[in-house]
């Protein structure tokens, strides 16, 4: 089976069970009749840019939407505890063990003002391309992630 095929299957899975973990997500590949390496998964979930998020149910691989739901929207914004900024950067605080899954969300809006984020656990460093850029990133991440 080639890769397309593969990742297609990998997102018809996601939509319709819901998966814990990679270890999950093979066996039903498997029970589905592909053979797949831990890495080759691996790669195809980056690739797909599924995330693993909390839900009530505990915690589950979603294949997040192109522009990113409102349901993924929500979430990132109880996990947001203060967006702050100085001169150069702007950081954001999370709730513990949550910064990876904000820092990723903020990835994927794909703002062209920001060149990249480096998380922690519960802190989100977000680098601007110009520090003449810093307010106007604060300013977009209150509008769009938090509920301050």
């Amino acid at each position: 089976m080639g890769k397309q095929a593969r990742q297609r299957k990998i997102k018809e899975l996601l939509l319709s069970h819901d998966v814990g973990n990679q270890h999950d997500l093979m066996q039903l590949l498997l029970g589905s009749g592909i053979e797949v390496a831990q890495a080759t998964l691996s790669r195809d979930c980056a690739e797909l840019g599924v995330i693993r998020s909390r839900t009530a149910a505990g915690y589950r691989l979603i294949f997040p939407e192109e522009n990113p739901g409102q349901m993924i929207r929500g979430l990132v914004e109880m996990e947001i505890q203060s967006i702050g900024s100085n001169e150069t950067a702007v950081v954001i605080r999370t709730l513990p063990g949550r910064a990876h899954g904000v820092g990723s969300f903020i990835d994927h809006l794909k703002n062209p003002g920001i060149l990249g984020t480096i998380a922690g656990d519960d802190t989100v460093l977000v680098i601007p391309v110009s520090v003449r850029d810093v307010r106007s990133i604060v300013d977009y991440l209150q509008t769009n992630l938090s509920k301050t």
